[in-house]
């Protein structure tokens, strides 16, 4: 390689002991030189990565001291506008960021959502590099849904970016949720199921046999006349997954209207307790789904962190309400 390009970046890395055998691709993206395996692979192939001075492929396997130059691109400037959101926010440092987002707040720009995220805030508060996971992603590493509320961590670095998103894929991010559900739950369980887009309605995702892996764990912490509060934990990240493998279970979120957890249930329950479950229902405007917990390891110091969220206004309203009805219930 020559004097790298006007703007690029050239990181020359030695391999240590631990990399022995490893992919070229996986242990750039676990070294958080590059945002992500695949970004890895294309450097790769576009000759920007050599190793011991020679050109290779994505799945070359190295050796312990194997010399790696890499020629990044420069970082690409975000097009998206700063916006004076007010932010909850739980943890920052120069590498990353931890916010407890409200319902109702979207995380990145998207169709049909040009502005008013969690993103465009972020960008006013001054804590995102104008590049990430795409220009429209700056430092996103993991989402929570619209009306999902609860903890996420952002990246403030490309490196943080890139570490961080490889351990979500090692499922060494710990994520726990609060929701609750509908009807009466097993004490615990695990869903297995793989998730993809539904073939009925394309916006929306399914359990089906052609989808990507997908693991839920659950845990009942208390019981309703027609409904449950669970603590859950996943193995996996899949779009809507907590949602779709509760409504797979034929125990969709509360509240969640898009699969199956609002009028659709009523039908189901018996009639002395419709009544009660359509009041409840009107004190929630979203599904009853709270991020509560978030542990990782700091991308840059190895620092072990921990963060915990309370159960928002609306779902506490939601579970006073439920467990009054319980106290007062039929005993049917």
């Amino acid at each position: 390689m020559t004097t790298p390009p006007a703007g690029e970046e050239r990181r020359k890395i030695t391999v240590p002991a631990e990399g022995e055998g490893q992919r070229l691709d996986l242990f750039l993206a676990g070294s958080g030189v590059v945002l992500s395996r695949t970004f890895g692979a294309k450097l790769i192939r576009e000759g920007k990565v050599l190793v011991n001075g020679k050109k290779t492929r994505p799945g070359t396997r190295l050796r312990a001291t194997d010399r790696i130059t890499v020629e990044i691109p420069p970082v690409e400037p975000s097009s998206l506008e700063a916006e004076p959101i007010d932010l909850d926010i739980r943890y920052e440092d120069e590498h990353l960021i931890v916010v407890n987002k409200p319902a109702g707040l979207v995380v990145h720009p998207g169709t049909g959502v040009p502005g008013g995220t969690l993103v465009n805030a972020l960008l006013h508060h001054g804590s995102l590099p104008g590049q990430g996971g795409g220009t429209e992603r700056p430092g996103i590493v993991h989402r929570l849904d619209r009306d999902t509320s609860g903890l996420l961590v952002v990246a403030k670095t490309r490196e943080s970016l890139a570490r961080l998103g490889e351990a979500i894929r090692r499922r060494e991010v710990s994520r726990r949720y609060v929701a609750v559900v509908w009807g009466s739950i097993d004490d615990r369980g695990v869903v297995d199921g793989p998730i993809g887009r539904s073939r009925r309605d394309r916006t929306l995702m399914a359990v089906t046999p052609g989808g990507k892996s997908a693991r839920t764990r659950f845990e009942l912490r208390e019981a309703y006349r027609f409904a449950s509060l669970v603590d859950v934990a996943l193995d996996t990240g899949r779009t809507h997954q907590i949602r779709v493998h509760f409504s797979s279970l034929n125990h969709p979120v509360f509240g969640d209207e898009a699969y199956g957890g609002r009028e659709k249930m009523l039908g189901g329950i018996a009639p002395q307790r419709r009544l009660s479950a359509r009041r409840a229902l009107g004190l929630l405007s979203r599904q009853a789904l709270h991020a509560a917990a978030l542990g990782f390891i700091h991308p840059a110091t190895g620092k072990k962190l921990a963060f915990r969220s309370e159960i928002p206004t609306d779902m506490e309203a939601l579970i006073e309400f439920l467990r009054a009805d319980l106290a007062g219930g039929d005993g049917a």
